[in-house]
């Protein structure tokens, strides 16, 4: 099965050309990917349902699984997800207190303020000695569809103000999965941030 989360507009009217539906299809798709965040393609209602049953039979919408949800007395809420793909992957274990092959976000609240810290690898490496992440070892970069599926999985999700990549991995080098979800992030099409 393929992802829908993370494909840009473009490559959403391509999937709506490839299963034989009207090119409108394509913003229709969008909207309910990253405006509604829906997480099921039959959650769809303004696709006709032949065109959610052609959807469903290749593609999945690729929200990762939630693992954990701890929050502090502070209110951060850290989330541990296992995503549901991610290239280079390795077979390495990962340090206590992080499943190997999970990932984490994490929330930060401040006042109306909700920040959201992504992770764009699984693992990290550059090995720092003083971090966790770089102690575990590299396992994989993140696809876009994982990185975006941080945002939408979190409870937190609708109130989200601000994103920093300062999870786990370092974003510039899985640079273009991170500028694809930027893209999806920004566009008018996308979340529209």
């Amino acid at each position: 099965m393929r992802t829908l989360l993370g494909k840009t507009l473009e490559e959403l009217k391509e999937i709506a050309l490839e299963l034989s539906l009207p090119a409108f299809t394509a913003k229709q798709i969008a909207d309910w990917l990253y405006k509604k965040r829906v997480t099921s393609i039959d959650k769809m209602t303004n696709l006709s349902k032949s065109a959610r049953e052609r959807l469903s039979k290749e593609f999945v919408i690729g929200i990762d699984q939630t693992l954990q949800v701890v929050t502090s007395q502070d209110g951060t809420k850290k989330y541990l997800f296992k995503p549901q793909s991610t290239s280079e992957q390795q077979s390495t274990a990962g340090p206590q207190g992080c499943a190997s092959g999970s990932i984490e976000s994490v929330i930060i609240p401040d006042n109306e303020r909700k920040t959201i810290c992504v992770s764009s690898q699984v693992g990290c490496k550059m090995a720092c000695t003083f971090c966790m992440t770089g102690r575990q070892g590299f396992h994989g970069n993140l696809s876009v569809a994982s990185i975006l599926s941080q945002f939408i999985a979190v409870e937190e999700s609708q109130e989200l103000t601000n994103a920093v990549f300062m999870g786990m991995g370092e974003p510039l080098d899985n640079l273009e999965n991170v500028m694809r979800a930027i893209e999806v992030l920004t566009a008018d099409w996308g979340f529209a941030w």
